[in-house]
């Protein structure tokens, strides 16, 4: 084996110092620039989420936590009422920024509910519980990811070729990731592995976010594009499929990044277990199956025009850009989960992880 390697880990989003902005990771700048922006105002929020400089489902739900204790510490209200309903429009004008991310409105409603919860306190003590909570909500993501990242190792082992579509590393998440935090982990306790990813049109997060992560923490990386997944499986070099996941209904579809259900498709075909990893978080019990998952269209000019110096299709032609895609529970060969590792019925594993 090589010399174990640390992986270092980024800030991908954390609260200011002062606690009055939101620091994240422009994420539309890697890999040729790592550049730090502040966030302060509803607009600044909203705008990074929906543009994508903060991306993956758990880091979409770090940041909103953050973003709308940001934002409580602005409401000018004196009284209960008037700071709650400001609350509730804030949060609600957040929400509407990415539809498909459960984490999203997950984190937001929770942040919410400190607020109902503590209706008879002062402001000045909500705001202080809104501080802890949304701290919280990071600092459990991190435990989760780690706790993912192990289950998922387990079902490895040393040599292995995983491919991996889209990004669900550190900065999707935070510190090891979810889809990729099993490479990472693997990675510092010495276990080698020779990963496929998966370029991930129309906006590249495999080209510019994965390959940038798994190179900087010594993992074996090989890029190839979204049409050549099949020709690697093919020729024996992957032994086992993992991607994150936005959403996951409550019979086991999973909503993850488009392209993400061909993969599965492709690996059902050759025999090779296929992994959806993502906290508990992600799982909407009250959304009984994939065709309830309300699917994000995004901007035409992403497929013609967004990595090109002139435009790679006529102005007049349509494009289709779903955001995501579903992949159905019967492709799934197992849900990683930070309380375990769920197989199919999923509507009884998955299930079973909220009964506690």
């Amino acid at each position: 084996m090589d010399d174990i390697k640390k992986v270092t880990h980024i800030d991908n989003v954390r609260l200011s110092d002062d606690g009055k902005s939101v620091i994240i990771i422009d994420q539309t700048k890697l890999p040729t620039e790592l550049e730090y922006i502040y966030l302060k105002t509803p607009e600044d929020i909203f705008e990074a989420i929906f543009q994508l400089k903060i991306r993956g489902a758990p880091a979409i739900g770090i940041c909103a936590g953050y973003g709308i204790y940001v934002l409580a510490l602005q409401i000018e209200a004196t009284d209960y009422d008037g700071f709650f309903a400001e609350f509730h429009r804030l949060k609600e004008y957040l929400n509407s920024s990415r539809p498909t991310a459960v984490n999203l409105s997950w984190a937001l409603n929770r942040m919410e509910g400190i607020v109902t919860a503590n209706s008879d306190k002062p402001i000045p003590e909500i705001l202080a519980l809104l501080e802890k909570e949304c701290k919280a909500i990071h600092e459990e993501d991190i435990q989760m990811c780690r706790a993912i990242s192990e289950y998922g190792l387990s079902l490895l082992k040393d040599g292995d070729g995983v491919l991996t579509h889209c990004n669900a590393g550190p900065l999707a998440t935070s510190r090891y990731g979810t889809g990729q935090g099993p490479f990472l982990l693997g990675r510092e306790k010495g276990m080698n592995f020779k990963v496929f990813a998966d370029e991930t049109r129309p906006l590249l997060q495999g080209a510019r976010l994965t390959s940038f992560e798994l190179q900087r923490a010594g993992v074996d990386v090989t890029l190839i594009c979204d049409n050549m997944a099949s020709i690697v499986m093919k020729n024996g070099w992957v032994q086992a499929c993992m991607v994150g996941c936005d959403r996951v209904a409550a019979n086991g579809d999973a909503a993850n990044k488009i392209g993400t259900s061909g993969v599965a498709i492709l690996a059902k075909h050759y025999g090779i277990p296929f992994y959806v990893l993502g906290p508990t978080s992600t799982i909407d019990m009250n959304c009984p199956t994939g065709d309830d998952i309300k699917i994000e269209e995004r901007d035409p000019n992403e497929i013609k025009t967004k990595w090109y110096e002139k435009p790679m299709a006529l102005d007049e032609v349509k494009c289709y850009n779903p955001a995501f895609d579903v992949t159905d529970n019967s492709l799934i060969t197992a849900i990683i989960t930070e309380k375990g590792i769920c197989r199919a019925p999923y509507t009884e594993s998955l299930a079973a992880l909220f009964k506690d």
